[in-house]
């Protein structure tokens, strides 16, 4: 049965973070659609992993046979996060927009699966699996905005999981998820809950669609 790597980074919990409540969503349908499937889970804000270190990166370009003790435990921890992404036959992401960019605990996660020459290079090797990012943001960074030059995420994810790591990439973007909760955006109450409302269904879809095409 099909695997699910499940990634959550957002520091709040539950429904207080809005990428959290469309993974949850999504999963749901995913594990309805495999319900004897596995379900790989990494909460980042709950349970980090290490960030990168010198001994852990140099260990990825030196042979296993010549590391030194420190190499050895550095790149163990490393080697895990490889091998749950190179098991998976799909991958979700939870990524909600800080100052710009991601999370520095969804960056560690990045930096320790980048490993030239294995998950990145000539030949990836989880090449063509399919990734959905929920990338949650406050305000709207899409075309056409004022605030478009900023958007750090999709731009940033696109360059290191579809074209370091060449996985499938596919984007759910709920935005201006401060409205309800800043007076001065409450004029754009209505056009956060149709991002909401749509992001839940693009959850149930896209879960729904993928679950059938690895069915196939």
């Amino acid at each position: 049965m099909a695997t699910l790597l499940h990634i959550d980074s957002s520091v709040f919990p539950g429904g207080a973070s809005a990428s959290r409540a469309v993974t949850e969503t999504f999963r749901k349908i995913w594990e309805e659609q495999h319900p004897e499937g596995t379900v790989i889970y990494r909460d980042l804000s709950v349970d980090p992993v290490p960030h990168i270190t010198a001994h852990a990166h140099t260990a990825g370009f030196a042979d296993p046979d010549a590391h030194t003790p420190e190499q050895a435990a550095a790149f163990a921890e490393r080697l895990e996060l490889i091998e749950e992404l190179e098991r998976a036959d799909a991958v979700l992401i939870g990524a909600p927009m800080y100052n710009y960019t991601i999370p520095s605990t969804l960056k560690a996660w990045l930096d320790n699966v980048i490993l030239f020459g294995r998950t990145s290079g000539e030949n990836p090797s989880a090449k063509g699996t399919p990734v959905t990012v929920v990338a949650s943001r406050g305000g709207s960074y899409a075309p056409g905005t004022p605030k478009e030059p900023y958007e750090y995420v999709q731009n940033y994810l696109t360059a290191t999981l579809a074209d370091m790591l060449a996985l499938d990439l596919d984007f759910i973007v709920p935005e201006l998820t401060m409205a309800p909760h800043n007076p001065a955006m409450a004029e754009l109450v209505p056009l956060f809950e149709t991002s909401r409302d749509r992001a839940f269904q693009d959850a149930t879809t896209k879960a729904k669609a993928l679950a059938e095409r690895l069915a196939a």
